[in-house]
């Protein structure tokens, strides 16, 4: 990847994209979970999507779904690295992974993107906090070409504001259709994660709840 900037301007670099922030808003900005190109979401793959790849023995395919939902995506690595390694999981990670959130993975757990090494891994952590999913793709365009931003997104989030978020944005969760839409939108505002929690849990069991927390917040 070839830095236009020198690593002198990065202070500057980081001010500016912080005024662009702050003047385009979060708002209007649609799709905070990256769109999937190569990979499924291990929380929500079906039985068939699991078992159609070629590391994913019937055996791992049934402890993977009963372990489900992984809450980030150290423990989905490490029930796998109890029967596979790391190659395979490397290769399995180009077609199955738990989503990052932007703003509080660790460098370990971006290291995991196949092909993201501790230079892009850097990238990711500079233009912390995320407060859109369009300011890591406007950041990390400087590195790379369309093809491998499309690539990395896909393995990225960032929260949505459970108050403000729009039907777009709320739609980007995986496996989130328009009846739980509406559930979102019905209970707001909200108040406090318990909330949310409380009321989510009149229509999915404490399982889809605690997946579908991952990606929402309360700001």
């Amino acid at each position: 990847m070839n830095r236009i900037q020198t690593w002198g301007l990065t202070p500057i670099r980081c001010l500016v994209g912080a005024v662009l922030i702050l003047v385009t808003g979060a708002g209007s900005v649609s799709a905070q979970v990256g769109a999937s190109v190569t990979i499924v979401d291990a929380n929500i793959a079906t039985e068939q999507e699991l078992s159609a790849l070629p590391q994913l023995t019937p055996a791992l395919v049934r402890s993977l779904v009963e372990a489900r939902p992984f809450a980030s995506i150290t423990e989905l690595d490490a029930l796998l690295a109890r029967t596979l390694d790391r190659e395979q999981i490397t290769t399995l990670y180009g077609r199955l992974f738990v989503h990052l959130n932007l703003s509080t993975a660790t460098r370990e757990q971006v290291l995991l993107i196949p092909g993201t090494g501790p230079r892009m891994a850097h990238e990711f952590d500079e233009y912390r906090p995320y407060v859109a999913l369009a300011q890591f793709h406007r950041e990390i365009a400087k590195y790379v070409d369309d093809t491998e931003l499309a690539r990395l997104e896909q393995y990225v989030f960032v929260p949505i504001n459970l108050n403000t978020a729009s039907d777009a944005d709320i739609l980007t969760i995986p496996g989130l259709g328009a009846r739980m839409l509406h559930e979102f939108e019905e209970y707001r505002p909200y108040q406090a994660m318990a909330q949310f929690r409380r009321e989510m849990g009149k229509y999915v069991d404490d399982k889809e709840v605690a997946r579908l927390e991952r990606y929402v917040t309360i700001n």
